[in-house]
């Protein structure tokens, strides 16, 4: 209100001043001419649709855009470096951006990447490259207990729940989902009518706090799930475990952001800081996980059901994997969460020092299914710092069947990294509850963009696909992706790491796992 005000003044001392110039000095002009034209900047700002920015600060947001015009000359100074060591923040979001606004991504002069630097990597190409199929493809989820399978997309919105991002961010990222044919993943914190009312896909997440299917002592309530679950817009579900940017900790609501409707969705009392526990109650070890997932396929009417997890101790996955094939059933699918991710606050302790990679987790988790036998019948998502074509064959490379965006679809739908999700006074009205700075996110454009980014991106990673002489993933093979390990010498991820062969931990136990599968135990988690 304060900045609309301050553009209301300037409009005013603007008028003021050419009235003191026809009556008093026509030097008011020096005064007046500027002051309109900034008032007329301001109302400008004010009611223009594509920059959320400039409609919750009107003329000063444009400093904002006179640094991103500079980003070239500035890049040396602020750019930031992920696990990998590559440029990360600045370049690719930079891509992301021009992507979802529809405007071309290349750049002139090459990499300005050392690529003679240990821990480079690069995807191979090949001397006979192939054409970029037109359809771009499609991952079938839905093992032998399910009886409604999903046909999901090779690049999905991964978990952002309705509380942490405003209304407006939910619709656009639906709106998105159901435009270019994906599906969007509700975070923890419940289903939304910001969810259902675009009609785009979706993958319902249970955390371990049961938003949206809880009793009033916080345990999980199997009508209200079996309910929501049935709604034709919802495709999976999948639970919770732990997520990778603060593993063994739950989520955290801000009392001042948990409205009635937040309350009411959530199942929580309103006005009420909202943590999420950090274990679940409806199990406590890998046979009762399986069991709780079988039956919240039952209680979905055999919709496709998972869980997410960020990898920790492999033995502990391994019983998993045992408590599987003692069951005799097993999820759909797996998402792999990587430490790397995370959209919004965690504790920097959590974020630099816990957790496992999302390479590491996928090579883990694929390996372990593989060795068990049952791959063939469970899915693997990848999800952490996946934005563009190359981070998506990366991963499908490394064992995932498709992958999941939150960070680079919060750009396409218009955050800038402010870092104050968590005090309700977003700039750009992505992760507030405030109406106000909401009101900036224009749901139809930001709409267009995540579509855009989504379609893209995917295509980006069929052309680079092709390039490598492959036409869909399972073509990929380990020996595709590069890396140097020092100046003088380059590993191919094939050489670099152990891959199983199917049902090998079934038949001859690799010495390197098998003290690891021997300790594993089905009846308890263990590290």
């Amino acid at each position: 209100m304060i900045r609309i005000s301050c553009v209301g003044l300037t409009v005013f001392a603007a008028l003021a001043a050419a009235g003191a110039a026809g009556w008093v000095s026509w030097w008011w002009l020096a005064a007046a001419v500027p002051l309109a034209l900034l008032g007329l900047l301001g109302v400008w700002d004010l009611v223009q649709r594509k920059h959320a920015v400039l409609r919750n600060y009107p003329v000063l947001g444009h400093a904002r855009f006179l640094l991103e015009y500079m980003r070239p000359e500035l890049q040396q100074y602020f750019v930031e470096r992920d696990y990998d060591g590559r440029p990360f923040d600045r370049d690719t979001r930079s891509i992301v951006y021009e992507r979802a606004k529809g405007t071309a991504a290349e750049e002139p002069f090459g990499t300005e990447l050392d690529v003679y630097r240990t821990g480079y990597e690069f995807l191979v190409p090949s001397m006979a490259p192939r054409e970029v199929p037109k359809t771009p493809p499609r991952v079938r989820i839905g093992g032998p207990d399910c009886t409604q399978p999903y046909d999901m997309a090779l690049l999905n919105v991964s978990a952002m729940s309705f509380g942490s991002l405003s209304a407006n961010a939910i619709l656009a990222l639906n709106g998105g989902a159901a435009a270019g044919g994906f599906a969007h993943d509700t975070g923890e914190g419940g289903l939304s009518e910001y969810h259902l009312r675009p009609g785009g896909d979706l993958v319902w997440e249970i955390g371990t706090g049961y938003f949206g299917c809880r009793t009033d002592d916080g345990d999980f309530k199997a009508s209200e799930f079996a309910d929501k679950a049935a709604h034709d817009q919802v495709k999976c579900v999948s639970l919770k475990l732990s997520q990778g940017a603060k593993p063994g900790i739950g989520g955290v609501l801000p009392g001042a952001k948990v409205n009635a409707e937040i309350a009411r969705v959530r199942d929580v009392p309103q006005g009420r800081t909202v943590t999420s526990p950090p274990y679940h109650r409806a199990f406590t070890t890998p046979r009762e996980l399986v069991r709780f997932i079988a039956r919240m396929r039952e209680l979905s009417g055999g919709k496709p059901t998972g869980f997410k997890l960020c990898p920790g101790s492999r033995r502990e996955f391994l019983a998993v994997c045992k408590a599987m094939l003692e069951e005799g059933t097993a999820p759909d699918f797996i998402i792999v969460d990587g430490s790397e991710g995370g959209t919004g606050a965690a504790p920097l302790e959590f974020a630099d020092q816990l957790g496992t990679p999302l390479t590491d987790g996928l090579l883990t988790v694929h390996n372990a299914l593989v060795g068990s036998g049952l791959r063939d019948r469970i899915r693997i998502g990848a999800s952490g710092k996946i934005a563009t074509g190359g981070d998506l064959v990366k991963r499908l490379l490394q064992g995932a069947d498709y992958g999941n965006a939150a960070r680079a679809m919060m750009f396409a739908v218009g955050c800038i990294q402010a870092q104050r999700c968590h005090t309700n006074t977003c700039p750009t009205g992505v992760t507030t509850q405030d109406p106000r700075r909401a009101r900036a996110l224009d749901v139809g454009d930001k709409t267009l963009r995540v579509q855009r980014l989504q379609q893209a991106t995917v295509q980006s990673a069929q052309q680079i696909m092709a390039s490598m002489g492959v036409t869909e993933p399972a073509g990929l093979r380990p020996h595709m992706l590069r890396r140097r390990v020092d100046p003088h010498t380059l590993r191919s991820y094939e050489e670099m790491y152990e891959w199983l062969e199917p049902g090998q931990l079934l038949a001859e136990v690799p010495a390197s796992w098998d003290a690891d599968w021997q300790a594993a135990d089905p009846d308890r988690f263990t590290v």
